[in-house]
């Protein structure tokens, strides 16, 4: 009987507590990975200093100028995309020309963004105007304490990194809403008009600076002007920086064990960092040299449409497959990338949505996901007619259900929800484009895109098995 219909399957297949207690163990370096890279700026800069910690090497520097062949079997090297997006590889016995096994993740998730012109200042009170980023219920961020992360570029070139607000002792902020006493009109609304983009906005302070000695001086002493004099203080940046800058609201809140058992995971930015870390740790703890390379592309932008130069629909992972075809062939071409692409295969490593029993009736139950069955294996995505989704060959399904299999690998299989409800995509179709084989393949989320989603310690375990597995076995 397949693995996909045993119910229980993560903790009753086992006879012993090491399943368990690796899986535990596992999850502890997970949650620190996700409180402390809550953006896509902290998650690829984590990602690159543990490829470095495992010996990997800036692909630029392995290769070098004009060097053909100076890849070998056993190298590893990576790429930095702006330090928001990261490329890895390790080279294996056979060349690259002959297709890869690769898995995508993003590490980019729904949040809060500074505008450019960000600060005003109202009845007394400091605010930053925002845009949203990604699809959110704008109600629950309300009320909700926030984290700011990011950088500020000066017109010199210099960053200044912003991290407040998650640190014991540091201020939060907030976005306040209105009293239930006051708020029928409010409360009369469709839940998605009640809470508007623009009124996103962000209490920053208020407190006014020195009391004025005449009147010309009390724009100088304004809760707006005292504010961007702390800034000044703090950071050494003005209100005109902001022009170049990338400032994020995330929640301050701390990934923390749920459930008495202790065997949930609830946080913020599971999506899509619960298939990041395990890709990447997949990728570094292969031992010896793979038969086939093996690459991890952890990407940005996805939950905007994947596009820009840190996106999945960017050249990015086509230019850094044909380096490697590149660095290890005496005689490349155009072709020689072209051949590796419609070789390869990949899993797009990205969340689906998991039965939540308040809202059952969101999904098919024969064909959902759950908490606690392990990995998913998603044939296909898109909204309703699989409009704007990847839809796997049954060929690529098949070898892969027999190295889960092999690999002792709890997987399951299903969907998002009902067809008519909608839907949801992720980075397989722009991979699927360049004639790779690609599948969806990750863990199932509870309240998705929300300030705070759960997932199993149990699938988030047996995701990082079956990509390691995948690595290791798949032909």
């Amino acid at each position: 009987m397949a693995k996909s219909s045993e119910a229980y399957e993560i903790w009753w297949n086992k006879a012993d507590e090491k399943e368990k207690k690796e899986a535990f163990a596992f999850c502890d370096g997970y949650m620190s990975f996700l409180n402390s890279c809550k953006t896509e700026r902290e998650a690829a800069s984590y990602a690159i200093s543990h490829l470095e910690k495992n010996k990997f090497k800036d692909i630029d520097k392995a290769i070098g100028k004009g060097k053909a062949a100076a890849l070998k079997p056993g190298d590893k090297v990576y790429r930095s995309l702006w330090g928001k997006a990261v490329l890895a590889a390790v080279i294996g016995k056979q060349p690259p020309v002959g297709g890869v096994n690769a898995i995508a993740a993003h590490i980019d998730s729904p949040r809060i963004d500074f505008k450019q012109n960000p600060f005003y200042e109202d009845t007394h009170m400091a605010l930053a105007k925002t845009h949203y980023y990604g699809g959110i219920k704008k109600y629950q961020w309300v009320c909700m304490p926030l984290s700011l992360h990011g950088a500020v570029f000066l017109k010199n070139g210099q960053k200044v990194e912003i991290n407040v607000g998650d640190k014991e002792g540091d201020p939060c902020f907030v976005i306040t809403d209105l009293l239930p006493h006051v708020a029928q009109k409010q409360m009369e609304k469709k839940i998605a008009d009640a809470i508007t983009g623009e009124g996103l906005n962000i209490l920053v302070g208020a407190m006014p600076g020195e009391k004025p000695k005449d009147d010309e001086d009390k724009e100088e002493a304004s809760v707006k002007a005292n504010l961007l004099r702390i800034l000044k203080e703090l950071y050494g940046i003005e209100e005109k920086d902001f022009v170049s800058a990338e400032i994020e609201a995330v929640p301050a809140l701390p990934v923390r064990d749920l459930g008495f058992d202790r065997s949930l995971i609830g946080g913020y930015g599971h999506d899509d960092k619960v298939c990041a870390y395990p890709a990447l740790r997949a990728l570094t703890d292969v031992k010896g040299i793979p038969e086939k390379t093996i690459v991890v592309f952890l990407a940005d932008k996805e939950e905007v449409g994947s596009q820009g130069n840190t996106g999945a629909q960017s050249t990015a992972l086509s230019n850094f497959l044909a380096e490697l075809c590149a660095g290890t062939a005496e005689d490349y071409n155009d072709l020689t990338a072209r051949r590796c692409f419609a070789a390869s295969h990949m899993l797009s490593a990205d969340v689906s949505s998991a039965v939540d029993p308040n809202y059952k009736d969101a999904q098919d139950p024969l064909n959902a996901n759950y908490i606690g069955k392990g990995v998913v294996l998603e044939k296909y995505t898109g909204s309703r007619g699989k409009s704007g989704g990847s839809d796997a060959n049954p060929e690529f399904i098949a070898a892969l259900r027999e190295v889960f299999d092999e690999g002792g690998i709890a997987w399951q299989t299903g969907e998002i929800g009902k067809v008519d409800l909608g839907g949801g995509g992720t980075v397989a179709l722009y991979m699927a484009n360049l004639g790779m084989q690609v599948v969806d393949c990750g863990v199932p989320v509870l309240s998705m895109h929300s300030p705070y989603e759960v997932v199993g310690k149990g699938d988030v375990y047996n995701t990082y098995k079956a990509y390691r597995a995948y690595y290791q076995n798949f032909r």
